[in-house]
C-alpha cells in the first residue's frame, strides 16, 4: 500500500478559525486515504474481475500492435527498412545456408531436434503461456499475470500474421527440393508454407516475453538461447529457409515490444513495485486558510 505524508507548511488563521483549519486538514486526510483504500481494493478484486481485466488488456494489446504501423515515425521506418534489407541479403544465400545446416542434421542430438520441433508447435506453446497466466491468476502474482497476458497477446499477433503471410507467399520448403525461389501464391498447403516460420514466431515470442521479466543478463541470455533452438532446428531439418527464420525472429521481437509498451502504459499492472516504492510524488494542495504539501510514495 502506498504511504502518504502530508506536511503542512503554513496555516494562516486567526484564533477563532484554528479549529476550522484543523477540521479541513482532517477532511483532506480522509479524502486522500479513502482514495488509496479504493485503489487497494482494486488489487483485491475477484478472480473473475481479474480475468476480465486481463482479457480486455490482451485484446487491446492485440489491436494496438496491428494499428502501430499507422503511427510509425522515422525511426520505425528505418528499422523496417533494415529488416527488409537483412531479409533480402539472407534470401540471396538461402540455398548455401540450407545446404550447410542440413548436412549437420545427423550430428544434432535427437532430444534437441525433438525439443525444437515440439516447443514451436501451437498446442505446446499456448499450453506453456496459458499455464504461466493461470498460475499467476490463482496465486495473485501480478507479475506472472502480466507475463501471461504479454505472451498470449503477442503469440496471437505472431500466429495470425505469420499464417497470413504463409498463405499469401506460398513459398516452397527446402525439403521439397524446388529451390528457394519457388513460390506458389495462395496455395496454403504445408509444402508451400515456408515463409515465414511459424515455429520461430511462437518460440521466440514466448522466450523473449519471458526474458523481459528479468534484469539478470545471464537469465536473459538463457531465454534467448532457448528461444533460438526451435528456429535453428527448422533450418537443419529442411523445414524452413534462413530468411524465413530471420524475418520471423525480428517480427516476433517487435511484436512483443509493441504489446509490452501498451500493457505498461498507464501502469495497468504493478510489475515494478520496488521502483514505485522509491519514488515520491509531491503535490501542493491549497485549502481554506492553509497550504499543504502532499508526498505520495
Amino acid at each position: 500500500m502506498k504511504k502518504i505524508i502530508i506536511i503542512i507548511i503554513g496555516v494562516f488563521t486567526v484564533s477563532n478559525n484554528k479549529i476550522v483549519a484543523q477540521i479541513d486538514s482532517l477532511k483532506q486526510d480522509t479524502i486522500i486515504i479513502s482514495h488509496k483504500i479504493e485503489i487497494d481494493s482494486i488489487r483485491k478484486e475477484t478472480k473473475w474481475s481479474q480475468l476480465k481485466f486481463d482479457a480486455r488488456n490482451s485484446a487491446n494489446g492485440f489491436l494496438h500492435t496491428f494499428a502501430r504501423p499507422l503511427h510509425w515515425d522515422k525511426k520505425d521506418f528505418t528499422y523496417f527498412g533494415a529488416t527488409i534489407l537483412a531479409t533480402g541479403i539472407t534470401y540471396l544465400s538461402d540455398e548455401e545456408i540450407s545446404s550447410f545446416f542440413r548436412q549437420q542434421d545427423q550430428d544434432i542430438p535427437g532430444v534437441v531436434s525433438e525439443f525444437g520441433f515440439r516447443f514451436g508447435k501451437p498446442q505446446i506453446n499456448y499450453g506453456i503461456t496459458g499455464s504461466v497466466y493461470l498460475f499467476g491468476l490463482l496465486t495473485n502474482n501480478e507479475k506472472l499475470r502480466y507475463a501471461g497476458v504479454l505472451m498470449i497477446s503477442s503469440a496471437s499477433v505472431s500466429g495470425l500474421l505469420q499464417q497470413t503471410l504463409k498463405t499469401i507467399a506460398g513459398r516452397a520448403r527446402p525439403s521439397t527440393e524446388l529451390g528457394s525461389n519457388y513460390f506458389k501464391l495462395f496455395d496454403g498447403t504445408p509444402a508451400f508454407s515456408s515463409f515465414p516460420s511459424g515455429h520461430t514466431a511462437l518460440s521466440v515470442t514466448t522466450c523473449y516475453a519471458l526474458s523481459k521479466q528479468f534484469d539478470n543478463p545471464w537469465v536473459k541470455a538463457g531465454f534467448y538461447t532457448l528461444g533460438m533452438i526451435s528456429p535453428m532446428s527448422r533450418i537443419w531439418q529442411g523445414a524452413h529457409w534462413a530468411s524465413d527464420v530471420l524475418l520471423s525472429t525480428i517480427m516476433s521481437v517487435a511484436i512483443v515490444e509493441s504489446v509490452d509498451s501498451y500493457l505498461k502504459k498507464d501502469n495497468k499492472y504493478n510489475v515494478q513495485p520496488e521502483i514505485a516504492k522509491n519514488k515520491i510524488s509531491w503535490n501542493l494542495n491549497l485549502g481554506y486558510n492553509q497550504i499543504g504539501l502532499v508526498g505520495v510514495f
